[in-house]
């Protein structure tokens, strides 16, 4: 049965007014984008190394130069200044900025930062800076990686030396993108960086993740000013069993375990969930988390960034399913520890060119489960968007009516979820520009704003023109 929230979402007919304050932005990641990949000091991440190793990403594709930002960051600032955008989220590069992962900064690193910021805030636009979004320095992968706690020591270490630099400016913080991506996709399927396939390595590295959040929160408000704000930004999936079994709903609850209360457990409660331990038992004793870890984890924050492109489906099977149905990349490597009884099925409908279902409702629903269980916390959507084959025509224009489509329904369904009382503050599009797409290189365009790799000419396309309208009044307007 299609609820009336559901037909909101999905099929938006008239104007929606969103509520004043509400923070419009667009986000991007620095490996995807920056390119200067050894210049300043910066040396190699896990993704330099996973990108050159042959048979890894898609044409052999690298973030070497990617969308060049390092040297056209004026030029892309301009452009948010153009399409009036309120807020930029960035990633901070951390083997840019402390190259080994140990030790002092490097000046020249922190400075391209300290000039991106400067601009943002010269052109009115609100810098909300991520520590991590997945660029590991490869020293630290060679000395064990995120599957060893003195990771976790070593980003608060680094955390601290961001804040010295940037504190002064940037007022929004947030520590992790998505480290359900770099714990199980990195050290449990490969397909990320840096591609183990070790199904312990996957769950010490979701909690080093989580340690090292924690207590780059806490190196964080001991030197930010007293009104920045501290996040985190969690790929929460929306799971659905395939049928009303109660095999299925078994699997929702032990993907659910996995992918969303891994990380909202010890962050949100202070607690991992029973069940997880259980689900995993005979892979590990989960010895790795030490006394007082969950106090460190648990810290206060001002808001739970989401990301969310499409739902998961899911179904109890024989222990002959696949995975690699999950939307996150085909390997003989499940990123599901202890899941080998849960199949996964693509949702029907609609799909984007990464072939993830289009399905507003899901982040409806996703937004009013969140509000629920955590009812004081303040939620931003960090992440939404899609990627479709675009092109840029004769005329050198880039129309793109299924990315629009696939905006208004899915703000459409941020506006339902607001008004039936989510306190949903913010939206940033994924992504600024069309840039690297991981395992996937350059063949998955994303933004907003059309690179032509070969010459760096950015074109911003038609939902870049249609989403500047939106920002500039705050009224989704109908279909």
């Amino acid at each position: 049965m299609v609820t009336a929230a559901q037909q909101t979402a999905s099929a938006p007919d008239a104007a929606r007014t969103f509520p004043k304050g509400f923070l419009w932005g667009s986000a991007t990641a620095s490996y995807q984008i920056e390119g200067a990949a050894a210049e300043d000091g910066r040396t190699p991440s896990i993704w330099d190394t996973y990108a050159r190793t042959p048979g890894r990403v898609r044409n052999g594709d690298t973030g070497d130069v990617a969308t060049d930002h390092y040297h056209r960051w004026r030029e892309d600032v301009a452009l948010m200044a153009e399409l009036g955008l309120r807020a930029y989220r960035f990633s901070l590069a951390w083997p840019r900025i402390q190259p080994t992962g140990r030790g002092p900064a490097v000046q020249k690193g922190l400075d391209f930062y300290r000039r991106l910021v400067d601009e943002l805030l010269d052109k009115g636009i609100q810098p909300v800076a991520t520590l991590y979004h997945w660029d590991l320095p490869q020293e630290l992968e060679d000395a064990g990686g995120w599957p060893e706690r003195a990771t976790a020591e070593r980003f608060a270490e680094y955390a601290a030396l961001a804040a010295d630099a940037l504190g002064d400016r940037v007022k929004t913080w947030t520590t992790l993108n998505e480290p359900w991506c770099s714990a199980f996709l990195g050290y449990g399927s490969g397909v990320h960086a840096p591609g183990r396939t070790d199904p312990v390595a996957a769950l010490r590295a979701a909690h080093h993740l989580n340690l090292g959040h924690g207590l780059a929160v806490q190196a964080l408000r001991d030197r930010i000013r007293a009104d920045a704000q501290c996040s985190v930004t969690l790929n929460i999936h929306h799971v659905r069993p395939l049928t009303g079994s109660d095999g299925d709903a078994d699997a929702v609850r032990r993907i659910d375990a996995l992918a969303n209360r891994v990380f909202t457990g010890p962050m949100l409660r202070g607690a991992y969930p029973e069940d997880l331990f259980k689900d995993t038992a005979e892979l590990t004793d989960w010895s790795f988390v030490h006394d007082g870890d969950l106090r460190q984890i648990q810290q206060p924050l001002d808001f739970l960034g989401v990301n969310y492109y499409s739902p998961t489906l899911v179904s109890e099977s024989d222990g002959t399913g696949t995975h690699n149905a999950d939307g996150h990349g085909r390997s003989t490597h499940s990123p599901w520890p202890g899941s080998d009884r849960v199949s996964f099925h693509q949702p029907p409908g609609e799909t984007t060119a990464m072939g993830w279902a289009v399905d507003p409702s899901g982040l409806y629903e996703l937004l009013r489960r969140l509000s629920s269980e955590f009812p004081r916390l303040p939620l931003v959507i960090t992440e939404n968007g899609a990627a479709f084959d675009d092109y840029a025509d004769p005329a050198g224009q880039v129309n793109d009516p299924a990315r629009i489509a696939y905006l208004r329904g899915h703000l459409a369904a941020v506006h339902q979820a607001v008004v039936d009382g989510s306190d949903v503050r913010g939206y940033f599009l994924w992504s600024l520009l069309d840039n690297f797409e991981w395992a996937h290189g350059y063949s998955k365009r994303f933004g907003a704003v059309y690179v032509d790799y070969p010459t760096g000419t950015r074109i911003p396309k038609a939902s870049a023109r249609w989403y500047a309208d939106v920002v500039r009044t705050g009224v989704l307007p109908g279909a």
